[in-house]
């Protein structure tokens, strides 16, 4: 049996792609959204514990199954331990083959090293916008007009915390951090 494994980061990333690519080649398809990074993937566990021999585990790219080069030799060889087949689509890889896995631990050690200079590029692109000043992050949900309003109307007592969160729609937890991180900033 082809078994396809599909993964994306966030809820806001689409899996078409991987699916469009993997469906005419699978049998069945499972599809995990976490990050690459998070310690726990249930869903790549569970399709690792459910693999029988003669069976193939496929993915889109190597970066959807696989955190680092470690990672990926050590689990395409407990694969091959386990007469489990690996491919990579993308790449036409097959791990069964001395050639395969030679093609698939180069292609590894360079998938780790894009990784890790994709967050060296990231971290440098953040330092150098804080040091020109720019604000990092999701815009405030409410200007500072708002702010001082909000808080004039809670010391006179007109509403409380939450009515004056609904008057700017915005959660009153939400409220109460903009007035402290408000007040941080108020001359004394």
């Amino acid at each position: 049996m082809k078994i396809g494994y599909l993964r994306v980061s966030t809820e806001e990333q689409r899996p078409d792609r991987q699916i469009d690519g993997l469906e005419p080649l699978c049998d069945k398809l499972y599809i995990e959204t976490v990050s690459a990074i998070s310690k726990k993937r249930p869903v790549f566990e569970s399709v690792l514990a459910k693999l029988e021999s003669g069976d193939s585990l496929v993915v889109w790219d190597l970066d959807r199954a696989f955190r680092s080069t470690v990672d990926a030799i050590t689990h395409a060889n407990q694969l091959r331990e386990r007469n489990i087949d690996f491919v990579i689509v993308t790449l036409g890889v097959d791990t069964s083959t001395a050639d395969g896995m030679l093609v698939y631990t180069v292609i590894a050690a360079f998938a780790e090293h894009e990784r890790r200079r994709l967050s060296e590029r990231t971290k440098e692109g953040l330092q150098a916008a804080k040091k020109r000043g720019q604000r990092l992050g999701r815009p405030p949900k409410m200007t500072d007009n708002q702010i001082i309003s909000a808080m004039q109307k809670i010391e006179t007592k007109q509403v409380n915390i939450s009515e004056v969160a609904a008057l700017y729609d915005v959660h009153p937890w939400t409220l109460t951090r903009a007035i402290k991180r408000f007040e941080l900033v108020l001359p004394k």
